[in-house]
């Protein structure tokens, strides 16, 4: 059985973050460096200049990959045959810093050169100074707004960076749905009867139902685990009413009763093709006061959800790793009015290191303020105006 992560010691306070990001032929930058601090950055431009580029360019060098999914060739400027971004990472604890250099090298259709400290690895995921990152784009906001299976993607992620160990769960179970289905194709291709179907699948009903309990045993901890920070973050940002997020799984946690439901929906399963029933139909669920925000909920007010979703599990994964992760916050002061950004920027005051896009600097309260640093982007080129610091030794 897997230990409640809401029952994990705390871990010792770590900083890490990126202290300088290069880049060169990446989307609209020809070459671009920037420093950066452990605390809020304003990264200020005009509409098309490249912001959110910058953003995705810090993801791209610390974990190998694009936060809009783009192709290689999208990521390379127009015009050059490669493109390249590396990033200066500080980590370790207050004091005893260290210095690590990610880099990320992209030449067209299909090559990619991941390095850390100049020697070549495999991904960047696992390395232990890669700061983890969260990242707030506009269209996000499906997570509140959209359907389950970007929740279900979402949960499983968080899943995973809370408690590592958790990933053969999610393997183990998807690989056993696979299986079962390509089972359920060829029975029914084969005319099958019902009986000698459900022989043919019990092998892969009992592995599937175990894997599916553990699986669902996880998530729940998992939700247990961010829903009390969750509610604490979207009081502090001024969203009216309680906010909660809730697991809704579709199966038992019981590996017994799930096997049994299997084994009584075969029938349905044959006729479909595929296996209805199980954690791939779980949800989770994000409402206010009792109800749906997706449906009783303003675009601010979806936001404002989405902002404390994100701070809340920042907060969890603080407490499981000691580590806050780097928050990438694209576009995230339209539709909030000036109290609700204020907020936002107390929050974010002792939250790590923080980028946050916006096409005026003053449309962040305090950014002319000695301790938030600032970013001018202009098109193709970016530059370090002043360098963030950290406000409270207790958010080393």
């Amino acid at each position: 059985m897997l230990d409640a992560i809401t029952d994990l010691p705390l871990a010792p306070p770590r900083l890490s973050y990126l202290a300088r990001l290069r880049v060169r032929d990446l989307r609209t930058y020809v070459e671009a460096e920037v420093e950066l601090g452990p605390g809020l950055t304003v990264v200020a431009g005009p509409n098309g200049a490249g912001k959110t580029n910058l953003l995705e360019a810090a993801y791209l060098a610390c974990t190998g990959r694009s936060f809009r999914g783009a192709s290689d060739r999208e990521l390379v400027r127009r015009g050059a045959d490669a493109g390249h971004v590396s990033a200066e990472v500080e980590s370790g604890a207050a004091g005893a810093l260290s210095v690590s250099a990610f880099s990320v090298g992209i030449q067209p259709p299909d090559r990619r050169r991941l390095r850390v400290d100049g020697n070549p690895v495999d991904g960047l995921l696992d390395h232990p100074a890669r700061p983890r990152m969260s990242v707030f784009l506009p269209d996000r906001l499906a997570l509140v707004k959209g359907g389950p299976g970007l929740r279900r993607a979402h949960l499983d992620q968080l899943l995973v960076a809370l408690r590592p160990s958790a990933g053969p769960l999610r393997r183990g179970f998807h690989e056993a749905l696979r299986q079962r289905n390509a089972l359920l194709t060829s029975l029914r291709t084969r005319g099958v009867d019902l009986d000698r179907a459900r022989g043919e699948l019990a092998p892969w009903d009992r592995a599937l139902a175990s894997a599916a309990a553990a699986l669902t045993e996880a998530r729940a901890a998992a939700v247990a685990a961010v829903d009390p920070a969750v509610a604490e973050r979207a009081r502090q940002l001024g969203l009216d009413g309680e906010l909660e997020v809730a697991y809704r799984p579709r199966s038992s946690t019981d590996a017994d009763e799930l096997l049994q439901a299997l084994s009584e929906r075969v029938a349905g399963d044959l006729e479909r093709g595929f296996t209805h029933h199980g954690p791939h139909r779980d949800d989770l669920a994000v409402r206010r006061e009792g109800r749906p925000l997706s449906r009783f909920g303003s675009q601010g007010e979806q936001r404002l959800a989405l902002l404390a979703l994100l701070l809340g599990e920042a907060d969890a994964l603080h407490a499981a790793s000691g580590q806050r992760p780097v928050l990438l916050l694209d576009d995230v002061m339209s539709e909030l009015d000036v109290e609700r950004r204020s907020r936002l920027v107390e929050v974010l005051a002792g939250a790590g290191q923080a980028l946050i896009t916006v096409t005026e600097a003053s449309h962040v309260p305090g950014a002319d303020a000695d301790d938030v640093g600032l970013v001018e982007v202009e098109p193709g080129a970016a530059a370090t105006v002043r360098v963030a610091t950290v406000s409270t030794e207790a958010d080393r």
